[in-house]
Parts: C-alpha cells; structure tokens; sequence
C-alpha cells in the first residue's frame, strides 16, 4: 500500500526484476534465524554447553536490532542498493569467520557481523521497492507481498534445510550456505535494480556521523544488553546491579533523542504517530511468540522426541508450506478487509497454536499430531506479519519507509531476544514435556493479548496519511 502517491494505489505493480532481485538478499535474515534452531545442539556438543551458547543467537539479533534503523538511514543518505551490496560483503566476511571459529566467542563475533549485515537487506529494499512505485506510479503491495513471501518461506523452511544440511555436514554447514546466496544476491541486484534509485547525495563524513545519531545507536544498544543480560540472569541468579544500569541507559536514551537534530529513533514522533508506535508494539510481541516456536520445538523434538537434526527440520516443514499459503491469502485479505481484519485472523491462530502446545503436544503424540500443530503453527505469522508491515508502510513517505523498516525490524529481533529469554525461563538448557507446554501458554497468553489490542485498536491505519512531518500523525489515527 502506497502511502502519499495517489496514481500509486491502484496502478501497475512494482516489476518482479525489482521486487524479486531485492528479495534475494533479504532471504538471508530469515534464513539465518531459522536454520541456527537446528544448529545450536552441535554448536553446544562441540563448545560445551556454557554460558556463551545463548549469545550465538542472541549476538546476531541484537545487532541487527540497533543496526536496522541506521542501516535505513544509510540507504537514504548513501544509495539503497550501495548500502544493500555493502550489507552483502558483511554477510560473507561474517561467515567465512564462523565456518573457521575456534572458539564460542569467535563464533558469536561472526554471527554478529552477519546480524550486521543481514540488517541492510530489508529496510533497503523496502526503499527500492518504495521509490520505484513512487517515480513511475506503480503499487508496491505486490512488491510487498513477494518479500514477505520470500521471508515466511525460508524462515520456515529453514529448520528444514539447516536440518539437512547440519546432518549431512555439521553445523559449519549453516555458515557456508550464505556465501552462494550474498553472490548471487549481489550479482541480481546489480543487474536489475536501478542504481538511480533513492539515496546517493554526497555527504562529509562529519555530516554522516551527525545523520546516523552514533551515540543514539549506543545507548540502545546498551539498554538492549543490559536488558538482555538481566532477564536472562532471571533463571540462574539474578544480577540486580543491571536495573539501575538499564534505568540510566533508558533515561540517557529517551532524553538524547529528545534533543537529538536527527535522532536514531525519534521517541517524540512515536509519541504523536500511534499507529506506528502501536504497530511496533504489536511486532515486538508478536516475534516474542513467533521465535519461541522457531527456537523451541525443533530443540524439544530433538531432545524430548530424540530426533536428529534433519528428522527435527523436516518436522517443522509443515510450517512452512501454510506460511507461504496463509502470506498470499493474507495478502488478499488485506487488500479486501483492510489491517484489522487481517491481523485478527493472524492472532486467532496464534492463540489456538499456544493451547494446541500446552495441552496436546507431547513426546509420546503421534507424528501426525506434531505435523498438525505444525501446520497450525504456520497460520499466524503470515497474517501477522502482512498486517504490520502494510500499516507501517501506510503511515510513511518514501523517505521515512526505510528507517521505520528498521525499526520494525529492530522490534522484530528484540522479540527474538525476548524469546530466548522465556525458553529460558519456561524451559531451561533442555526443552521438556512440562517446558514446552509452559512455552505453549505463554504463546497463548501473548495470542490473547494481541487479539484484545487489534479488536479494540483505533490505530489501524485505515486513512491516507498526509505527507508531511517524518512519522507525522495523521487525522484519524489518534486513540
């Protein structure tokens, strides 16, 4: 959906050498994500089972938690697609680190560089995709939809191949598998993505600095470890000397960009726009249950069920094949009924999905039950995911898509991190029985709450917003 391009919303689509070229790379997010579910039993037989593990996961998200904004930015400042290739590099430097590590602590230095990476993908294309609709009135939901389909398929197809592959070679495999997909990424991208897109004006590298907020960028990152690290320390002991620690990191954060000409994220246009804000909100709790599943059932099914790495993965393919199914029609639902329509659906399923794995889900079910919730399980995001990301772009220019991209991606990866935290706290170092169906109400309950939220929201982005002010609120949205 077209927001402030009024021949855009109901003319030709964004070509698919475009929309499919930018998909490419933007693969590689979701699909790193996914397949280290499947990795991480190996990662821990080989490294030993210490504290560093989680942080092979939780490393690649919260860099891309702070990095997808800026990497937003960037892309307006210095050209999209340069900050795309750029991203690209990144993404395989990163892996050739992690296919070598030694140790835990040089593997999560090389999953934080293509958390880094993988971060420029999305935002970046969505301002490719954008800008192009904008210059030749073109609508760019269909655009929209194939990097949303391109995202649901191979993040639920990836417990399936990283499955295959960790199998067949060992974890390192899940490293390696990038290097194929940045080069033909890169050479796509090149070919069929304009390099006049938006973005390229010169900028000094002290008016760079200035337009990125670095000390914005920080103080988030602090407050995101900080927060990290305490609610992890939650099922060990907790460290309590992190709460005044993540207080002043808030409060440096909110004040900064208070004042900040450019802010990282600006806290006072969040304040005004609720339908963006409130859509963040959503995602930050929709991917908390989201990588909860992601992250827990192909653990349980190789701890509790004693599946191998493949068995587990291709457990999980139902997943995949709804998501992709359920991402199309959401996509037509929500052309026809609009966000709330959508997303109720979306949050219906997501509830269901929690109470099937609290009270069904067991070690001794049937395969046919798991591959049932499975599937049920593939319901949700779709819907979800097609609802927010159109009501973010609804309430943004072109100029501003990109960053708020980011931000929706960074809700998206503090969600991840989120979710690490409650297998932790639900489940402990190995998923039972009892951990799972505790993970399965926590699902249900977060399903809940969304459901209640969307029902009663007045922030769905149901009128054009006028292009004015970044993140401006517009007539219509206040609650």
């Amino acid at each position: 959906m077209v927001t402030g391009a009024n021949n855009a919303q109901q003319g030709r689509p964004v070509p698919f050498r475009i929309s499919g070229s930018v998909a490419t790379g933007s693969i590689l997010q979701p699909l790193n994500s996914s397949m280290i579910a499947v990795a991480i039993v190996g990662i821990a037989a080989q490294f030993g089972s210490s504290s560093g593990i989680p942080w092979v996961i939780s490393g690649l998200y919260i860099a891309t938690a702070v990095t997808a904004p800026m990497a937003g930015r960037l892309g307006a400042l210095l050209g999209a697609r340069r900050v795309y290739l750029g991203g690209l590099a990144l993404v395989t430097v990163g892996s050739i680190a992690g296919i070598l590590a030694p140790t835990v602590g040089w593997l999560i230095f090389s999953r934080v560089l293509v958390g880094i990476g993988t971060a420029t993908q999305y935002p970046n294309a969505m301002t490719m995709i954008r800008d192009y609709a904008e210059r030749h009135g073109a609508q760019p939901r269909t655009a929209i939809t194939t990097l949303n389909i391109c995202s649901q398929a191979v993040v639920a197809l990836g417990p399936a191949l990283g499955g295959l592959l960790v199998g067949a070679f060992g974890w390192h495999s899940i490293m390696w598998v990038n290097l194929p997909i940045a080069a033909f990424a890169a050479v796509v991208v090149t070919r069929f993505a304009g390099a006049g897109l938006i973005g390229g004006t010169p900028v000094s590298r002290r008016q760079l600095l200035h337009s990125l907020d670095v000390v914005g960028g920080l103080l988030l990152l602090v407050l995101i470890s900080s927060t990290m690290l305490f609610l992890l320390s939650l099922t060990t002991g907790p460290v309590w000397w992190l709460l005044p620690v993540w207080a002043l990191a808030f409060a440096a954060f909110v004040q900064w960009e208070r004042r900040a000409d450019e802010p990282f994220i600006d806290v006072r246009a969040l304040a005004r726009n609720r339908a963006l804000s409130a859509t963040l909100a959503r995602t930050l709790l929709t991917y908390t249950a989201f990588y909860c599943v992601y992250f827990g059932i192909p653990q349980w099914l190789q701890y509790s069920r004693g599946m191998s790495a493949t068995q587990a993965g291709l457990t999980m393919l139902p997943v995949a094949a709804v998501g992709v199914g359920t991402t199309i029609l959401a996509s037509r639902t929500y052309v026809r009924h609009g966000a709330r329509r959508t997303l109720t659906v979306g949050t219906c399923a997501l509830l269901v999905g929690g109470v099937l794995l609290a009270l069904v889900e067991s070690s001794t079910a049937p395969i046919l039950v798991l591959l049932l919730v499975a599937g049920v399980l593939g319901i949700p995001n779709g819907f979800n995911n097609i609802g927010n990301q159109n009501l973010v772009s609804s309430v943004t220019s072109v100029e501003e898509v990109g960053t708020a991209i980011g931000m929706y991606r960074t809700a998206q990866y503090i969600g991840a991190n989120l979710a690490a935290v409650v297998l932790a706290t639900t489940s402990g170092d190995v998923i039972g029985d009892a951990g799972l169906h505790r993970t399965g109400w926590f699902i249900a309950v977060a399903g809940t709450i969304l459901l209640v939220g969307v029902l009663t929201s007045r922030n769905m982005g149901d009128r054009r917003r006028a292009r004015t002010r970044p993140f401006e609120e517009r007539p219509g949205l206040s609650a």
